[in-house]
C-alpha cells in the first residue's frame, strides 16, 4: 500500500510547516480581537486581564503537551472523538463529536463570520445604509448576510480538496501573523499610547463573586486559544504523525501565546481601561487612538480579511469528525463519503457550511460566545486523563516532559473553570449540558442501525 494512503481514504499529505499553520490559524481568530473589552467590563483591572491572558495560555500549553501524546499514540482523523472512543467506550467519543457539532465548529465558524461582518462594516458604515429605511434591523440583517457569504465561500473552497484549502490557510495564517506582529511594533515604536493605562482601573476583589468572575473570563480566554488541538483532528492527513502532530502542537500553542500577551498589552497601551469597557471591535478602537480614524479603517479592513484564517481553519478541521463518526456508524452515513476527486469528505463539510449559516441567522456573538466557552472545556479534560491510561497501559509512541504536572494542571484548572462560569452563568451552561445529554439517546439509535456504510463513494 502507498505509504501516503490510509485505508480510510484519505491521505497523508500535510507536513509540520501547514499543520502548525492550521494550529495557528485555528487559535487566532475572533476571540482575541473581540473578548478583552468584554473582560475588561468585569475585571476592571488591566494587570488581572493580562495576567488570565497568561494563564489560559499555560493551561492551552498543557493541553497541546497532552495532546501531543494522545495524537501520536492515536494518529487519526478526529480528535477527542477517536481518543475518548479508543481510550475510554464509543459513547464517549461520540458525545464529543456530538458536541462539536453543535458547537465545537460549527459556532466558532458563526463566530468568526459575525466578527468578520462586524469589522468590515466598522470600516465602512455605508453598508449599513443600504437599504432605504436605513433601520438597525435591516442593519443587522446585512450583517448576517456577508456572515454567511464568507461562510459559504470558504467551505466550497475547502470542498475542492485539503491541498488547495492548505495553500490557501497558509497564505491567510502568514497574514494573519505578519498583521499582528506589524501592528504590535508600528504600535509601541510610533504610536501615541502610554504604559501607564496599566495603573489605571478599578480595583478587583478576590471574593467568591469574584472568583466567578475568574472563572468564566478564562473560559471566555480559553474560547480564544480554542484551537491548541487543532492537528489533533487531521491525524490521518499528516505525514510522519507521531513527529509532525505533537510539534505542530506544541510550536503553534507557543507562537500564540506569545502573540496574545503582546497584543493585550497593546490594546491597554492604546486604550484606558475606562474607554475599553464592552467594545467588541477594541483593534479598531486601539488603532484609531494611536494613529487616527484612516488608520483604524485599514486595520478594520485587515482583521476582517485575518478572520477569514481562523475560519477556514475551523471549516477544515470540523467535517473530520463527522467523518470519523460517520465510518463507526455513529453519526448520519453521508458524513463518511469521501469526494473521488478531492478525497475529502465534501459532504460532511457542506453540512458544517449549513449549520453554521443557522447559527448566523439566529444567534447574536455574544449568545455564541457564552455557549461554546462551556462546550469546548467538557470533553479535553476527559481526553487529557486519557494521558494516564497510555502510561499504565504502556502504548505511548511519544511522552510529554513533565509528566504527571501538565496534564494535572489542564485537568485540575479546566473543571475549575467549567465550575465557576456554572456558577457565574448557569442558563448557557445549562444549554451545553443539556445538549451533551440530548446527544445520549441518539448514540444508541446510530449504533442500532444496520450494515456499516460504506465511505468512499461521492459522485462527482
Amino acid at each position: 500500500m502507498n505509504e501516503t494512503r490510509m485505508d480510510n481514504g484519505l491521505e497523508r499529505k500535510l507536513g509540520l510547516f501547514p499543520v502548525t499553520n492550521i494550529v495557528i490559524a485555528n487559535m487566532i481568530g475572533a476571540g482575541i480581537f473581540t473578548t478583552s473589552g468584554l473582560l475588561m467590563s468585569d475585571l476592571k483591572d488591566p494587570l488581572i486581564m493580562l495576567g488570565l491572558w497568561a494563564v489560559g495560555g499555560v493551561i492551552a500549553i498543557c493541553g497541546a503537551l497532552s495532546y501531543g501524546e494522545l495524537g501520536a499514540a492515536i494518529p487519526k482523523a478526529g480528535g477527542e472523538y477517536a481518543f475518548l472512543s479508543q481510550l475510554y467506550h464509543p459513547l464517549f467519543g461520540f458525545l464529543s463529536g456530538w458536541v462539536s457539532f453543535f458547537a465545537g465548529f460549527s459556532a466558532p465558524i458563526a463566530a468568526s463570520a459575525i466578527g468578520f461582518s462586524e469589522y468590515l462594516t466598522r470600516a465602512f458604515p455605508g453598508l449599513l445604509n443600504l437599504s432605504h429605511s436605513g433601520s438597525s434591523i435591516e442593519g443587522t440583517m446585512v450583517k448576517k448576510t456577508l456572515s454567511i457569504l464568507v461562510i459559504l465561500v470558504f467551505t466550497l473552497i475547502h470542498a475542492r480538496g485539503i491541498e488547495v484549502g492548505a495553500k490557501v490557510q497558509n497564505f491567510l495564517t502568514l497574514l494573519k501573523v505578519v498583521l499582528i506582529v506589524g501592528l504590535i511594533i508600528l504600535g509601541f515604536s510610533l504610536g501615541r499610547g502610554d504604559l501607564g493605562h496599566f495603573a489605571q482601573g478599578g480595583r478587583f476583589r478576590f471574593d467568591f463573586g469574584g472568583w466567578k468572575t475568574i472563572g468564566l473570563s478564562l473560559m471566555w480566554i480559553m474560547f480564544a486559544y480554542s484551537g491548541w488541538n487543532a492537528s489533533a483532528y487531521i491525524g490521518s492527513e499528516i505525514k510522519d504523525p507521531r513527529k509532525n502532530l505533537p510539534r505542530s502542537l506544541i510550536l503553534g500553542t507557543g507562537v500564540v501565546l506569545a502573540l496574545y500577551l503582546l497584543l493585550n498589552v497593546f490594546y491597554v497601551y492604546a486604550v484606558p481601561p475606562d474607554k475599553m469597557t464592552g467594545v467588541i471591535s477594541i483593534g479598531g478602537l486601539a488603532v484609531g487612538n494611536l494613529f487616527g480614524p484612516s488608520f483604524e479603517r485599514v486595520l478594520s479592513v485587515l482583521i476582517a480579511v485575518a478572520l477569514f484564517s481562523s475560519l477556514s481553519a475551523f471549516i477544515i478541521l470540523g467535517p473530520r469528525v463527522y467523518y470519523a463518526m460517520a465510518r463507526d456508524r455513529c453519526f448520519f452515513p453521508f458524513a463518511a463519503a469521501v469526494h473521488p476527486r478531492y478525497k475529502v469528505p465534501a459532504k460532511s463539510i457542506l453540512l458544517q457550511g449549513m449549520i453554521a449559516a443557522i447559527l448566523v441567522m439566529f444567534g447574536t456573538f455574544d449568545q455564541i460566545l457564552t455557549y461554546m466557552g462551556f462546550s469546548l472545556g467538557l470533553f479535553p479534560i476527559l481526553s487529557v486523563l486519557g494521558v494516564f491510561k497510555l502510561r499504565r497501559e504502556r502504548t505511548s509512541a511519544y511522552r510529554m516532559p513533565g509528566f504527571p504536572v501538565v496534564p494535572l494542571v489542564y485537568v485540575l484548572t479546566g473543571g475549575a473553570i467549567l465550575v465557576l462560569g456554572f456558577f457565574e452563568r448557569p442558563v448557557e451552561s445549562s444549554i451545553a449540558l443539556g445538549m451533551v445529554l440530548i446527544g445520549i439517546p441518539f448514540f444508541f439509535v446510530f449504533k442500532s442501525r444496520g450494515k456499516r456504510p460504506a465511505p468512499t463513494s461521492l459522485k462527482a
